[in-house]
């Protein structure tokens, strides 16, 4: 967690971010990455910019859709299990059946048809994000966060497990944003679609249903504070919150609610390197006192 922001630069939110992965069974554990014509341009990432060399897929056939069905229940285990029971207000059926989802799917020629992770044309923004967003072609140790911050969206790579220096591996500036959605169709609802203001576009994984937060943000529906905003009160109050996580918490966002309370958030990964957080959260009042959220709130 050892990053910065520049001075006079204030840091929103942080959250982990991977490419994602398809859920549906012909796309099940795949992911392309895609002109606006729909053609593969893994290899031109690959000669061109210097990407490593990665997977190649293929829609899953019939006989291979029911067997992945199976296979990424399993893969869920019960860390991630309990996480959705404690965050999302209970699971319905067994911990081996369908891997768990939410809704349906919002845009079934990328999700059900085609996973894209990537959707650019020559020289679009989203070919310049970092190739280590892919869990196929980095170091198994290495993980990756997004930091928007009032300036800039940044990822960063850092270590598993060390106190290493996280690198910046890319960013971008805020202007060059145009918006992100909270895609549900997705593994505990955690994929979010983050798109330029040159209409490309990437698809990440977060490790949290609460990727619709950077969608708020920069959609301007909620508002953020900083730490150096709080009042005396909220930051005693967040040092004790702070103080009774793992040292390996992520740093804590704070959003005003309608009514005027703030909520605060900090995220903790199931087990070191699953890429799955629960998220652990206190309401407070202006002077830091406990306070309980309005119906108006709509948390």
């Amino acid at each position: 967690m050892d990053w910065y922001p520049s001075p006079e630069e204030d840091v929103l939110l942080r959250t982990a971010a991977k490419f994602a992965t398809g859920m549906a069974p012909a796309v099940a554990g795949s992911r392309w990455f895609r002109n606006p014509e729909r053609e593969d341009i893994q290899q031109e990432l690959e000669e061109r910019q210097g990407w490593p060399t990665g997977p190649s897929y293929e829609l899953n056939s019939t006989g291979d859709k029911a067997a992945r069905r199976t296979g990424r229940a399993l893969l869920v285990g019960i860390p991630m299990v309990a996480n959705i029971i404690a965050n999302l207000g209970g699971a319905s059926g067994t911990p081996l059946g369908e891997v768990p989802m939410r809704g349906k799917p919002q845009d079934p020629a990328n999700e059900v048809e085609d996973f894209p992770v990537m959707w650019a044309a020559p020289g679009a923004l989203a070919r310049s994000v970092p190739w280590q967003l892919d869990p196929s072609r980095r170091p198994k140790e290495l993980a990756t966060d997004l930091v928007l911050t009032d300036r800039r969206l940044v990822f960063l790579g850092t270590r598993w497990g060390t106190l290493d220096k996280a690198d910046v591996l890319g960013e971008f500036p805020r202007e060059a944003i145009a918006g992100a959605r909270q895609m549900k169709f997705s593994e505990i609802s955690a994929d979010v679609r983050i798109t330029f203001r040159d209409d490309s576009w990437v698809r990440l994984f977060t490790g949290t249903p609460d990727s619709m937060r950077l969608d708020q943000v920069l959609s301007g529906t909620v508002r953020l504070l900083t730490e150096r905003t709080l009042s005396a009160g909220q930051r005693a109050r967040v040092a004790q919150f702070m103080g009774e996580l793992p040292k390996t918490a992520h740093p804590p966002t704070f959003t005003v609610l309608r009514s005027g309370i703030v909520l605060v958030e900090s995220r903790v990964a199931v087990r070191a390197g699953s890429g799955v957080f629960e998220t652990h959260s206190l309401l407070m009042d202006d002077e830091g006192r406990p306070a309980q959220a309005a119906a108006a709130d709509d948390l």
